[in-house]
Order: structure tokens, then C-alpha cells, then sequence
């Protein structure tokens, strides 16, 4: 080598030198490396800071929490040391006799242990991050090593050393760290390895992914070395490692590190997603407004009444527990675990149909818009109603019907005629921008679900409709549910009109008004204040109870998540008996809950409820007089039925009785009816072609596909062809009713002598009558 060489040479070593230098003194502290040590897990905590669930938010790697030095078995630091530096704890860094043994090997080309000692492996995974430790390392990268690890020693605790080891070195395929080792392939904590397991760990760190007859080869080794380590120098022959190789063999196989744990798995996905997302390498725990105490028995109440009824085809469950002030979730179940055989699917977020837990709202609305007062005698008869798809029959959920029986016995008693009289006053177009109004997002009109929205025919969620009632709780104010703490929110926009709200309280809190369908001692009956409904969907596939007292509302669902229909459930059957052991848990230790305070605008007054037309008089009468609540100017003291059957213009057959104020006639489109089609004639001229828009109501405006169209209850339009969204607004810009036609263009004219109508389902050529709304 030329003198200009060796200079070279020598100014490359020591710029190398330098540079491994520098990088040695800028490695980090025990406690920075501990405190950025990225778990693959985020820990979902309670209210009050305890743990609920264990959750794996990166799929990229495996890690568990940072196991402490203290926390892991004695055998495992053994194995450890023998297999990976035995001279641990003798040395400064580097073990400068293993370096001399490598190297004289290095020179003859023989086999010897590594060089690196744990100090220095634990630089290279500082460095390197989660790497694979392959390929061969440079002169310049052990340079780096040797400098280094001898810097880290200086710095830094043997036992500090040894322990940031344990949990940054990679194991086998994802796993790094020991905690996700010792979970994922013996299924216990760090603390509990035995011998066998800790050998086999400790073989696993120089080929993570080596054949498991490799593994078990270099386990048995560890283990030996571990005997001999401690004074029992008795030989181990070849038959006492066959136990290990079995060991080995079945952990290999084995993955016991389920990706989430705790008891409201559903609840912490949903904390996750509200949950801003932290920082790359960072996953703090996360702190819910759930409370695990009434969790762990909102699981034991559900899972204990779905055993209950196994018989009865019901293998699935869901609740949801709110507060009312807040908003705050304080108890989540998503499925009912191990008995169902869909227990990853949330059944609290899935959509289905209510059944009759929808007519609370419906009836609020009638109230509020005064179109009927818990006084108004309802029809509860057969009936048939017409509709653009056809006539619709409703019955009800014992096919019996009970006759007039008053808005208040009709919806405590869930009459399901009643509700469809009252939505035929409120129309269906109406009462699902009301529902949309509670939080409820129907992916439809209110003119697709027809009249059988009034029973729930629309899919929502349990969260959605518990919210819902939520909003009946607070006087109508509506707000979102929350997962995640934070300061008092203010009352939200109010959707319903208060006073509205509380009549519907009113009734369903009263056991009277519901005798008629659940008896007087039914499971519905709480030692406080509360308003309960049930409701069963088509088929029997599902059935729901939600309800609230003063400070908490409560939803409960139980069906199958496949969809099968269950046997032999009733509304206090099914949901009703987890309801009422949520509420009893809710109040326990509690002063009862008295009733809500009265809006203002409420009048109370007594009302009689005689069953002859205004006019005659001498029969029995239909419901016992009592006192009754109204919003103010619709009070009552008589409330009667009509002579006659019910009119179209009158679809719940009701009138008002004496002393009570006449209610203005509701706003609402009478024709055409939505879905109706119209054909232009090719044959008329287009302006000799008109259709006539006709509503009810005082100071109707209307709107065509969201534009001013003109006033008054008749209005003339020149149809074009193409579909058309045609609206009723009051006089500050409400809808209050909407329907959607079609308007079919004109062909080319026929021949003489051939039919000149043009061929499609339910269209109506100019100037034919449309049906009328129910």
C-alpha cells in the first residue's frame, strides 16, 4: 500500500470514528425511550380512569404495553443472558474477549459466538427502529456499535439496559417486545414464564424465524445452560428435551394475543373514531364517558335474560344507556358476545325497524301542530286506507280492536290503527322530516315509507332512537351522543315543542293508560318517575324498549342479527325485563325521581268523554272522565266521537265537545296524491293542458322542485315532462307538506282509429280525478 493509501485509510478510520462518536452521544435517555415506545394498542378507559378495553389500533406490528424489569420471570432474564451475553453484567459495553474469540475466528474461519453484546444490539435496534436485523453489517457500522454501546453503559443502568431490550427486540414475524411473546405464544404475562419458555424466547431473539425443529434445537441448549447455571451440573441427555420440543412446537402454532379485550369492545371502536388521532408512535389511553360499573351490569343483565330465552329463538342483544344532560354514553353493548354468532357486528349502530317505539314522535307532532290533544277520541276499527301502491290495512299486535278509545289510551296502549289515523293527519312526507328532526336519518321520503312509517316500517339505529328519546326528555331539545368527556354542552335547537313533549311523557309514564295492553303490574313499572315504550317489528324479528327517567334514558334491543323471527315474545317479554334492571341500577341509592317540571303554556283540565255525537246523549261512557293536560287553547271538557264513518277530511274521527277551541285545519296537499304520473296528450295542445294543485289549510304558498310556484289552496301549472318535488310552505317558510309527481311527454300522434294513451302503470291522462289522501 502506498504511504498516500495508508494516509487515506487512516483519515477515513478516524472520520469514522468521529462520526460514530457523535452519534453515540446523541442517543436518547431511558426514560425518552420509554416514554415514545409505540404500543400497537390503545388502552379505552372509563370515567373514572378504569380500564375497559384493550384495543389494536396498528396493524403494521405487534406490541404489547412496556413490561418493567421487575414485572418479567427470573428464568427469562436468565435465559436471556446466557444465550445472548454472558458476560452481561461484567463488562463495560463491549465484551472485549468475545470481540478477540470473533476475530481470531474471523482469521481461521471458524465458528464463534457473536461479538455483540446486548448493550450493543440495543443501539442498533435505537437506531434501526423495528428493522430486521439482516444482511452483513460494515467495518464502519461495529465501529459505531463498539463506540456507542460503550456510551450507552456509561449512561445508562445495567437493569435499564437489560429491560428496554426485552421490549424493543423483534421475536418472531409481527411480535416485538415481550409482552406481545409471552401473550401471543404462551398466553400469560411476562412474569409468568417458565423455564421451557423462557429458553424458547431466548432462542427466538437470534432467529426469530427460523423452523420450529431449529427453535427447539437452540431452546434446548438455553435450557441446559440455565441447569448448569445454577449448580445443577447433572448431565441432560436427549429424552429431557423431548418435552421442550413439543413445547416449542405447540407454542410456534399457537396466537392467544386476541386484538381487543375488555367488556365493551363495540363502545371503545366508537371512542377511537370520535377520538382526534395521536401522533405517529404515540397511542396515550383514552378516557370515555362510559362507566364500568353500570357496563359490567348492563353484560350481565343482557347475557344473563338471552340465556333466559334460547328457547325462544332470541340470540342476540344491544343497549345503550345516556345522559340525559349531557349526552354522555355511559353504558354501550353492542351484541351479546359469546352467544351470538355475530359478535363483532355492532348491533346498537345497525339499522332496523322500530316497530312502535316510532309513535311516541308521531303523536308528539300531531301535538304540537294541535291537531289532536290527548283528549281526541281516536277510531281504533278496521280500516283501509287508499294509496297510490294500493290500499294499505292495518291491524293490531292482537288483532283485536278496542273501539274510540282517546289519543292518550291509543298510544300507552300502542294501537297501531289509531297511530295510522293520526299519521294520515300529519302525512307521512311530514312526519319523516320531523323524524329527521330528532336525529333519525332515514335514506328515504316520507312517500316511500307510506303509511306504515306511523308502525316503524323505516330502519334506524339504537343509538339514534334512544338520542331520540333523549330529546323527549329534555323538553325537545335535541343533542348529539358523546364517547369522549368534556365540559357541559348547551341545550340544543329545540325540534319539538316542549309542552308537546311532556304530554307524551305524561302518558307513557302513566301504568293506567297502558293497562289495556300490559295489564297494571307489567315490568314496565319502575319505583320512580319514568316513560317507557315498547315495540315489536314485522315478523317478530325485532323488540325494543326505550324509555328515560329524570336524569338517564335507556334503549334495549333483542332479536338475531341474521334476521330470523323469534318465538313467543311479547313487548314485556323481551327487551322490557334488561330495561328495567338498567333503571333499577340507575336509581339505586338514589331519592326517586320525581315527575318534570310543567312548561309553560300547559292548561290543566278536567274532561268528559261521552260516546254520542253533539246532540244526543244517554250511553255509557267511553273512558273515565279525568283531569288532562292541553296546550293552552285546546282545552277540552267533552270530548265526543262523530255520528258518522270517518271522513277523508277528518281521518281520525274525532270531534271537538264542548268548550273546546276549534283547531285550525292543518296545511296539507289533497291532490294530486304522491307518486300519481301524468301523460300529455300529443294530441292537445300543451297550454290547453293544466293541472290543478289543491290544498287545505290557511295562506298556503307553493314551491316547485324548491322555487316559488304562487298561493292560495288552488293553483293552475303547465306540466312539463320530468319528475317534480311539489311542496306547501306556511307563511314563514315551513313545510308543511310535500309530494312527488311525474309528468310524462308527449308521443307521436297515432293513426286514426287506434288508442291514443299512453301505455305505463298509474298514470292519469289530464283532467281524469286523482284519488284523494286518506
Amino acid at each position: 500500500m502506498t504511504p498516500m493509501a495508508q494516509i487515506l485509510r487512516t483519515m477515513c478510520c478516524t472520520a469514522a470514528l468521529c462520526a460514530a462518536s457523535g452519534l453515540a452521544w446523541a442517543l436518547p435517555s431511558f426514560d425518552d425511550v420509554r416514554a415514545a415506545y409505540p404500543s400497537s394498542e390503545t388502552l379505552v378507559l372509563d370515567r373514572h380512569g378504569e380500564l375497559l378495553q384493550r384495543l389494536r389500533t396498528d396493524y403494521t406490528v405487534r406490541r404489547g404495553e412496556w413490561v418493567s424489569l421487575e414485572d418479567t420471570s427470573g428464568a427469562l432474564r436468565l435465559a436471556l443472558v446466557l444465550s445472548e451475553d454472558r458476560r452481561f453484567y461484567a463488562h463495560s459495553g463491549v465484551d472485549w474477549a468475545s470481540v478477540s474469540a470473533a476475530a481470531w475466528g474471523h482469521l481461521f474461519h471458524e465458528r464463534t459466538r457473536g461479538a455483540s453484546t446486548i448493550s450493543m444490539q440495543l443501539v442498533g435496534l435505537l437506531g434501526e427502529g423495528d428493522r430486521p436485523r439482516s444482511g452483513q453489517r460494515t467495518v464502519l457500522d461495529k465501529v459505531g456499535q463498539v463506540v456507542s454501546g460503550t456510551v450507552l453503559d456509561r449512561r445508562w443502568r445495567k437493569d435499564r439496559v437489560l429491560e428496554a431490550y426485552l421490549n424493543l427486540v423483534p421475536w418472531r414475524g409481527e411480535l416485538v417486545g415481550i409482552d406481545a411473546l409471552s401473550r401471543t405464544l404462551f398466553g400469560k404475562a411476562a412474569h409468568g414464564l417458565d423455564d421451557g419458555e423462557a429458553a424458547i424466547a431466548a432462542a427466538l431473539v437470534r432467529a426469530p424465524n427460523a423452523p420450529v425443529a431449529q427453535v427447539a434445537r437452540r431452546a434446548c441448549g438455553v435450557w441446559r445452560d440455565m441447569l448448569q447455571a445454577r449448580a445443577q451440573s447433572a448431565p441432560v441427555t436427549q429424552p429431557d428435551c423431548l418435552w421442550l420440543t413439543m413445547l416449542t412446537q405447540s407454542a410456534l402454532e399457537r396466537s392467544a394475543y386476541a386484538s381487543s379485550a375488555g367488556i365493551a369492545p363495540h363502545a371503545a371502536r366508537q371512542a377511537l373514531r370520535a377520538a382526534r388521532p395521536a401522533p405517529q408512535g404515540q397511542q396515550p389511553p383514552l378516557l370515555t364517558t362510559l362507566d364500568a360499573r353500570l357496563q359490567r351490569v348492563a353484560q350481565e343483565s343482557l347475557g344473563r335474560h338471552l340465556r333466559e330465552l334460547r328457547g325462544r329463538e332470541v340470540n342476540d342483544g344491544a343497549l345503550v344507556v345516556l345522559d340525559n344532560a349531557s349526552g354522555d354514553v355511559l353504558a354501550y353493548v353492542g351484541s351479546s358476545g359469546e352467544l351470538s354468532q355475530a359478535r363483532e357486528v355492532d348491533a346498537a349502530m345497525a339499522l332496523r325497524q322500530p316497530g312502535s317505539t316510532l309513535k311516541p314522535l308521531l303523536y308528539a307532532q300531531a301535538l304540537a301542530e294541535r291537531r289532536l290533544t290527548a283528549a281526541s277520541l281516536l277510531h281504533d276499527a278496521p280500516t283501509h286506507i287508499d294509496t297510490s301502491g294500493g290500499l294499505y290495512i292495518p291491524q293490531n299486535y292482537d288483532r283485536d280492536f278496542k273501539g274510540w278509545v282517546s289519543v292518550r289510551t291509543a298510544l300507552a296502549a300502542s294501537l297501531n290503527v289509531p297511530a295510522v289515523r293520526t299519521l294520515a293527519m300529519v302525512t307521512p312526507a311530514a312526519f319523516a322530516r320531523q323524524l329527521r328532526d330528532f336525529g333519525l336519518a332515514l335514506p328515504h321520503t316520507g312517500d316511500y315509507y307510506g303509511f306504515s312509517l306511523a308502525l316503524g316500517s323505516a330502519e334506524v339505529s339504537l343509538l339514534a332512537l334512544t338520542n331520540a328519546y333523549r330529546t323527549l326528555a329534555n323538553g325537545g331539545h335535541h343533542g348529539n351522543v358523546r364517547f369522549l368527556p368534556g365540559p357541559m354542552p348547551a341545550p340544543g335547537p329545540v325540534v319539538i315543542d316542549p309542552r308537546a313533549a311532556y304530554v307524551v311523557a305524561d302518558i307513557l309514564s302513566d301504568p293506567n293508560a297502558r293497562a289495556r295492553t300490559f295489564g297494571t303490574r307489567s315490568v314496565l313499572a319502575t319505583r320512580t318517575w319514568t316513560a317507557v315504550k315498547t315495540g315489536t317489528s314485522k315478523d317478530m324479528r325485532d323488540n325494543w324498549v326505550v324509555g328515560w327517567s329524570h336524569r338517564y334514558t335507556v334503549g334495549v334491543w333483542v332479536g338475531n342479527a341474521e334476521g330470523q323471527a323469534m318465538r313467543d315474545i311479547s313487548g314485556t317479554s323481551g327487551a322490557a325485563p334488561v330495561w328495567a334492571d338498567l333503571m333499577q341500577a340507575l336509581e339505586s341509592g338514589m331519592r326517586p325521581d320525581p315527575a318534570p317540571a310543567v312548561p309553560a303554556g300547559l292548561v290543566r283540565q278536567s274532561v268528559r268523554f261521552s260516546p254520542d255525537p253533539p246532540g244526543e246523549s244517554g250511553r255509557t261512557a267511553l273512558e273515565a272522565t279525568r283531569s288532562e293536560w292541553f296546550l293552552s287553547g285546546t282545552e277540552q271538557t267533552v270530548s265526543t266521537r262523530l255520528a258518522s264513518r270517518t271522513a277523508p277530511s277528518d281521518p281520525g274521527g274525532s270531534r271537538s265537545g264542548t268548550g273546546m277551541a276549534a283547531l285550525p285545519e292543518p296545511m296539507r296537499i289533497t291532490s294530486p296524491v304522491s307518486g300519481t304520473v301524468i301523460a300529455l296528450d300529443p294530441d292537445i295542445p300543451p297550454t290547453h293542458q293544466r293541472l290543478t294543485f289543491k290544498a287545505q289549510g290557511v295562506d298556503v304558498r307553493w314551491e316547485l322542485d324548491g322555487q316559488p310556484l304562487g298561493r292560495g289552496p288552488r293553483l293552475a301549472w303547465l306540466p312539463w315532462p320530468g319528475r317534480h318535488q311539489v311542496r306547501v310552505v306556511d307563511a314563514r317558510g315551513t313545510v308543511r307538506d310535500e309530494i312527488r309527481i311525474e309528468v310524462r311527454g308527449a308521443g307521436l300522434a297515432q293513426p286514426m282509429g287506434q288508442d291514443r294513451r299512453v301505455s305505463c302503470t298509474k298514470c292519469l291522462p289530464l283532467g281524469t280525478q286523482s284519488p284523494s289522501n286518506p
